[in-house]
């Protein structure tokens, strides 16, 4: 469990291909990870698999990599980082998974005073759990929806923190972005669907 509170960044050190799936080498400030640890990076929960100082390596399976965007990270790729929730941790963001839902795309970058806007065009099983002041997880980092400018496209508001300590600042119009809707919109949309009371889109 994670909180979307990015603690620390991390860069794409070596990628090379596995049967059928792929290992990530990041270099990172962490110290003391250990092997079979959690850590969210741009929001997927992964396994450390090996960990030395000032770096460490999972292996990303082939169904993770269907459902984000890992295969196309180039080499010296930033990345946001978080440790597993301890017992007793503030919950800074809010309940995080690390199951990427989907992948977005960057539809616009505005500037609005001290906040940059994105515009996101997000998958339909993102949006339809996706509501105006609800919580969404975007490449890791917990954010307030603004607004839903149509069915499939949501916006939200990055302040000065947000732009310093995490990599949203250097997103732009097309990029793509790993998505975790609000697990309890999740859970409720399943529930109503499961009575009937929701259709299956």
């Amino acid at each position: 469990m994670f909180t979307g509170i990015v603690t620390a960044l991390g860069q794409l050190l070596r990628r090379p291909p596995t049967e059928g799936g792929l290992e990530l080498t990041i270099v990172s400030p962490y110290a003391g990870l250990q092997p079979g640890e959690s850590i969210a990076v741009d929001g997927a929960c992964l396994t450390v698999e090996s960990a030395a100082q000032k770096e460490f390596t999972v292996h990303i399976i082939r169904t993770s990599l269907d459902r984000t965007n890992f295969d196309s990270y180039p080499i010296g790729r930033r990345m946001n980082l978080e440790r597993a929730l301890r017992a007793g941790d503030r919950l800074g963001g809010h309940l995080v998974q690390g199951h990427v839902d989907g992948v977005g795309t960057v539809e616009r970058v505005a500037q609005r005073e001290d906040a940059t806007l994105l515009d996101l065009r997000v998958p339909p099983e993102v949006a339809r759990v996706s509501v105006p002041l609800g919580s969404i997880t975007v490449d890791g980092v917990s954010l307030t929806i603004n607004a839903k400018p149509a069915p499939d496209l949501i916006q939200v508001s990055l302040i000065p923190f947000t732009l310093q300590h995490t990599t949203l600042g250097e997103r732009r119009t097309g990029d793509r972005v790993h998505l975790e809707a609000d697990t309890i919109g999740k859970y409720v949309a399943e529930l109503l669907r499961a009575r009937g009371d929701l259709g299956a889109s």
